[in-house]
């Protein structure tokens, strides 16, 4: 039994990857320096330790 997925919007064209692309960028950023830079030492922490573990340096 296979079972397919149908998407009813169709391919994305190239504009639209870009723009999608560009977006997850600067959410990332957000991400990355709003806990970074938090005031809050325990979300500075957990970001902080979790950017070691995955291997990131991060100073």
């Amino acid at each position: 039994m296979t079972t397919a997925t149908v998407s009813a919007a169709g391919p994305l064209s190239v504009s639209q990857r870009l723009l999608l692309g560009a977006l997850f960028l600067v959410l990332g950023a957000v991400f990355v320096a709003g806990t970074g830079f938090a005031g809050d030492y325990r979300a500075h922490n957990g970001a902080h330790d979790t950017r070691h573990s995955m291997g990131f340096p991060c100073h």
